[in-house]
């Protein structure tokens, strides 16, 4: 008799943020917010990204061009934090562990897209993800991502923000039911991932963590600055960003004309300022 693959171990690859339509408008609000951002990105899917780069994670804000990109389903989300990814560098493997664990899993998907380099040359930045079907995660995609091309993606001088972001400490989602959200994460990762907590429910992704909580808890974590409800039974609602110095940060929102609050150590960015996604900038 042999052993079943082990599931793998929750890491961050990034997270994506829907912006729909309006990708220049939302880059202009990111970069105002003290993000560098990578030059637009066009997938063979259709969709069309700029790239917010930290030290092992990073952000994306994912839209349609102008002309559409029916191929995608960018437009049948809304505006906001809409994609969880997990990182692994075995694609196919993952797949074949997962679908005989009974996980929810679709096939791998292969895509790429350009990246122009310093001496203006071109070379194709190549993925493969494993999917989570859509019915099992209703609050957005939620995925694994294999970069086949790592070093098209991670470049040192995207990796420095006026804002001083180091990378993700916290992604939040709010649920009226968390355990019942939480059990996709179990399917993935298995029962021993998860920790529960008097709100909710945390899956630790070494530097990262995933907080399910109730629509109240959630909201207390950014207090004013939490979207308004939508009517969604669980949504990700929010960000923890992970700073060395919270004075550049207020300088860098303050240079952008951005509102914000603050306390010691810590500043907020309205969910209404930054696309549908509840900031907060803490040192730490």
């Amino acid at each position: 008799m042999t052993d079943s693959p082990a599931l793998p171990i929750p890491t961050l690859d990034h997270v994506v943020v829907n912006v729909r339509d309006r990708l220049p408008e939302a880059a202009g609000v990111w970069r105002r917010l003290g993000f560098t951002l990578t030059p637009m990105g066009r997938h063979t899917l259709g969709s069309i990204n700029h790239l917010a780069m930290f030290g092992t994670d990073y952000l994306e804000l994912v839209g349609v061009p102008p002309e559409g990109a029916p191929e995608t389903d960018v437009m049948e989300w809304p505006e906001g934090l809409n994609g969880l990814v997990f990182g692994t560098d075995a694609s196919n493997i993952l797949y074949n562990t997962l679908k005989a664990a009974g996980a929810p899993v679709l096939p791998p998907l292969a895509f790429s897209r350009p990246v122009t380099l310093p001496d203006g040359s071109q070379q194709d930045a190549s993925f493969r993800t494993v999917r989570v079907e859509r019915d099992a995660f209703p609050a957005g995609r939620l995925y694994f991502c294999h970069h086949l091309t790592r070093h098209l993606v991670w470049r040192d001088t995207w990796r420095r923000h006026a804002n001083g972001v180091l990378g993700i400490a916290a992604v939040i989602m709010d649920s009226n039911a968390p355990q019942r959200t939480a059990t996709v994460f179990e399917a993935l990762f298995g029962g021993h991932a998860l920790r529960h907590l008097p709100d909710g429910v945390r899956l630790n992704m070494a530097l990262t963590r995933l907080d399910v909580l109730i629509p109240p808890a959630a909201t207390r974590r950014f207090a004013a600055a939490a979207p308004l409800a939508d009517g969604r039974a669980e949504r990700m609602t929010g960000l923890v960003f992970r700073v060395g110095d919270i004075a550049q940060t207020i300088a860098a929102l303050k240079d952008g004309g951005v509102k914000y609050m603050s306390g010691a150590g810590w500043a907020g960015v309205a969910a209404s300022e930054a696309n549908g996604v509840a900031l907060k900038f803490a040192e730490g």
